[in-house]
């Protein structure tokens, strides 16, 4: 018996952006953006990336360090790019790039960026196959190479600490 072969789709085709307005309810007595809104936006706009990569539903599995490069101000426009950068059989890395734009000026900063694993599941929470990707442009190539050493990191780490947990359950006596 034969397996067919695995679809595969392009970057292209699951990116997605959002915006939105940076209002008082998301800020701090300084007027500085919470930490947790934004994340919970790259969740949300990586979420989408990941749908349309998948077309199936998706959990969050993993978000790699976060580090927040510059402040983000209320009455910014903040303005998430995420693209799926690897998949795996179940799961897709997607990177988040934040801005944020001043609308009186015009002028944009990178605030910070983010890689999010999503597994997409059927409806009983099971991994389920995902199309391949093909990364076309050189940078689609370069942030897949990145991404598949994040993996191999990632897998790496996971095998130490179950190590770890099974030394700790089984003590030697």
């Amino acid at each position: 018996m034969s397996e067919r072969p695995r679809a595969a789709k392009t970057v292209k085709e699951s990116q997605h952006e959002s915006s939105e307005l940076m209002m008082p309810q998301d800020a701090n007595n300084l007027g500085h953006i919470f930490g947790g809104v934004i994340l919970s936006m790259m969740d949300k706009t990586a979420a989408i990336a990941a749908f349309r990569h998948s077309r199936a539903s998706v959990v969050t599995a993993s978000i790699d360090r976060v580090d927040f490069r510059e402040p983000i101000h209320l009455g910014d426009l903040v303005v998430m790019k995420a693209s799926v950068n690897y998949v795996g059989r179940t799961s897709m890395e997607v990177g988040v790039r934040v801005e944020a734009e001043e609308l009186l000026t015009g002028r944009r900063r990178h605030t910070n960026s983010c890689y999010l694993t999503f597994v997409a599941v059927d409806r009983d929470g099971r991994p389920v196959e995902v199309p391949g990707l093909i990364p076309e442009t050189p940078d689609e190539q370069r942030r897949f190479e990145a991404a598949k050493e994040r993996r191999a990191r990632r897998l790496e780490e996971r095998e130490r600490e179950a190590q770890q947990r099974e030394r700790s359950a089984n003590p030697v006596t």
